[in-house]
């Protein structure tokens, strides 16, 4: 059977999103990950994909590295904001597709370390339950 593709939440419909409750996490869909991942160049340098010695570099320079990598799919140079790139279907970049798990976790950017703390919504997740499926 094919998996489905989970559709992006919607940040301007709050009947989308649940409380955040301790927990909730465990049987999620990951739907936050399908939300615009805005980062700065330390989160960059965390994920391993700029080098500390780069971080005086012009940010428009890594900005352009990124995009062409497939990294990064937009740069605010105003505030120094990149937003990381999600695949077709909305998913992050470092979202496995089979296991809706993380595959950066441990280096992941301070947006998602902080989510649902702060955000489109803050105190808010874009919470939808794993279906099981049946054989």
């Amino acid at each position: 059977m094919k998996n489905k593709l989970i559709a992006s939440a919607n940040p301007d419909r709050l009947e989308t999103w649940a409380r955040y409750s301790n927990g909730l996490c465990r049987d999620c869909r990951a739907t936050c990950c399908t939300l615009p991942v805005e980062v700065r160049i330390d989160d960059l340098i965390r994920l391993e994909v700029v080098d500390p010695f780069e971080r005086d570099e012009p940010l428009r320079n890594i900005a352009r590295r990124l995009s062409k990598a497939g990294i990064v799919e937009h740069f605010n140079q105003k505030h120094g904001i990149f937003t990381l790139t999600r695949l077709a279907n909305g998913d992050c970049l470092y979202l496995d597709r089979q296991t809706r798990l993380c595959t950066v976790y441990a280096k992941r950017p301070d947006t998602c370390r902080n989510h649902p703390r702060v955000g489109p919504r803050p105190g808010y997740c874009a919470y939808q339950q794993k279906t099981v499926e049946r054989r």
